[in-house]
């Protein structure tokens, strides 16, 4: 596909999403009013498909600049072709940039000084705290738990400007993560695999608001879903909610698929892996993907096969295989056709963070420094707006 042609693809596909997006069509009016980041640079690093699209034009529209790339094995090519013709935005990165890569494409948009971050993953952050640049910038948001986790634990206490984690929204709990990610991971596990739910054995780590939707989505095609979690009162909402739940040790041999919805590193081992039975499948839905140890799998494996795009599969010293997905990254974002999220709830979400950048750029100085959640006021407007969408649908 020539440059040109991809710019045409992007086109027409940000205008289809943009004609589903009516929350972010009446904020982006009102930016065009009232313009809150006139003379503001924003930095991004978020998942660049679609949705994101129209949330960066939304942002336009209010008078941003914005340097951007997506987040490692996401980029959807097209999208950044098409973003890349609109004045004052300049997106870098490719689908196919390795690791190296993509973290250079984070180090040339904190080189652009930005002075407010759209993080997702907690990298920009980083990448600023690490520079002693925290001085330059006025605020920011953070799309993910995991970044949220990264501001809270690896990096507490050194973020010296206010970082509203739109993760820990309600909101975005129950509108995105339970029902959009559930929704998508299904919908993305029967695309990559042509594989049927009903009746198949789902092991699921981690019953958060991400893995409560996969689960429940599962098991509503009739999947037979096991939940493992070590918080015991997550675990204790999982019993209470009909799931079998126990350890890792406890389903090794028993599940067909296991899924990782943790956003914590290492939860998934080598050493469990070895025990799943022949043709196991293996996927993460965390943002970070560092939840299965992937770099265990392919050191031990005697050989690894790339089956179709996204489909890895890899022979183990025991004469049994295993299927990785997506290399271990988010699979409900990869394969030849990524959908992601649902259309309504990045919708929704990505109101979130647009109200919540305007409240940065625009009223800083009443935030405390570091991660917060979204303002309750910005959680409850947003709410109205989304149920007077849903109810004249009804």
């Amino acid at each position: 596909m020539t440059h040109a042609d991809l710019i045409s693809t992007g086109a027409a596909r940000v205008d289809w999403i943009r004609s589903r997006m009516g929350l972010l069509a009446d904020v982006r009016r009102e930016f065009a009013a009232s313009r809150p980041f006139d003379g503001r640079r924003i930095g991004m690093s978020l998942h660049v498909e679609p949705k994101t699209a129209v949330l960066v034009e939304t942002l336009a529209a209010g008078g941003a600049e914005l340097v951007g790339t997506g987040n490692f094995g996401s980029t959807q090519d097209d999208v950044v072709a098409y973003l890349n013709t609109l004045p004052g935005i300049t997106i870098v990165g490719r689908r196919s940039d390795p690791l190296e890569q993509h973290e250079r494409n984070v180090a040339t948009v904190l080189d652009a000084d930005p002075d407010i971050l759209l993080d997702n993953g907690g990298d920009l952050a980083a990448g600023i705290v690490a520079r002693g640049l925290g001085d330059r910038i006025i605020g920011g948001t953070e799309e993910t738990t995991s970044g949220g986790d990264r501001l809270r634990g690896e990096l507490h206490g050194r973020v010296p400007f206010p970082v509203i984690v739109i993760n820990d929204s309600l909101l975005k709990a129950i509108g995105e993560n339970k029902h959009a990610v559930g929704q998508s991971a299904v919908e993305s596990f029967m695309r990559l695999t042509n594989a049927m739910v009903t009746g198949r054995r789902f092991v699921v780590f981690g019953y958060g608001w991400c893995g409560r939707g996969v689960a429940h989505y599962l098991r509503a095609l009739g999947g037979k879903v096991a939940v493992v979690d070590v918080d015991e009162l997550k675990a204790f909402e999982a019993t209470l909610d009909g799931f079998r739940v126990g350890t890792g040790d406890d389903f090794a041999e028993w599940g067909d698929v296991f899924i990782t919805a943790t956003g914590r590193p290492d939860v998934l081992g080598f050493d469990l892996i070895e025990r799943m039975h022949d043709g196991a499948i293996v996927g993460n839905i965390g943002h970070v993907p560092w939840e299965i140890d992937v770099p265990a799998l392919r050191a031990n494996a005697v050989a690894r096969t790339r089956v179709v795009d996204a489909i890895d599969r890899f022979d183990l010293p025991n004469g049994r295989h295993v299927v990785l997905l997506a290399e271990g990254r988010m699979f409900n974002l990869a394969g030849t056709e990524p959908k992601g999220n649902s259309l309504e709830s990045m919708d929704l979400g990505f109101l979130l963070q647009s109200l919540s950048l305007e409240r940065v750029a625009t009223r800083a100085v009443e935030l405390t420094a570091g991660p917060q959640p979204v303002p309750d006021d910005l959680d409850r407007t947003i709410a109205r707006r989304m149920m007077a969408i849903l109810n004249a649908a009804a």
